[in-house]
């Protein structure tokens, strides 16, 4: 019979792979309660990217639109409407920036639902038209 071999070596991990330290480091936080399960929905993710766009725009870091159009990779409409959700109440921002997590399946609140909440410049309809998605969102969740 022949023994096993042991083989030591160092193997150079990229840090942004699967796998990687900062996966195992997330898990760890979830399992300890530091970090509350599920994943923060798209929507606010654009909301909080729609408020860094206006403020690289504000401070002149990028030049306008087109620009952050360009740099993104992206088309222009898209960063259209990505800032059109600045034109919301920001009581409405506000409660988008903290939906609460998607724990599995597809968030009940898109993009494409608050475009039209977004197109009315009235806060007071905004707010009549956000409480009525919000209910329907909780309705069909539960």
């Amino acid at each position: 019979m022949t023994d096993p071999w042991t083989i030591e070596c160092d193997f150079p991990f990229r840090g942004d792979g699967r796998g990687s330290a900062k996966d195992a480091a997330a898990c760890a936080a979830v399992v300890a309660g530091t970090v509350r399960p599920g994943r923060v929905p798209r929507v606010a993710r654009l909301m909080a990217l729609a408020i860094r766009f206006d403020g690289l725009i504000r401070s002149g870091a990028v030049k306008n639109q087109a620009e952050l159009a360009r740099l993104g990779h992206v088309s222009r409409a898209r960063i259209s409407q990505i800032l059109s959700l600045l034109l919301l109440a920001p009581d409405i921002q506000g409660e988008i920036l903290f939906l609460p997590a998607t724990k599995r399946g597809r968030a009940p609140i898109l993009l494409c639902h608050l475009w039209p909440i977004a197109a009315n410049p009235d806060w007071k309809c905004q707010r009549r038209k956000w409480r009525d998605l919000r209910r329907l969102a909780t309705s069909q969740a539960g």
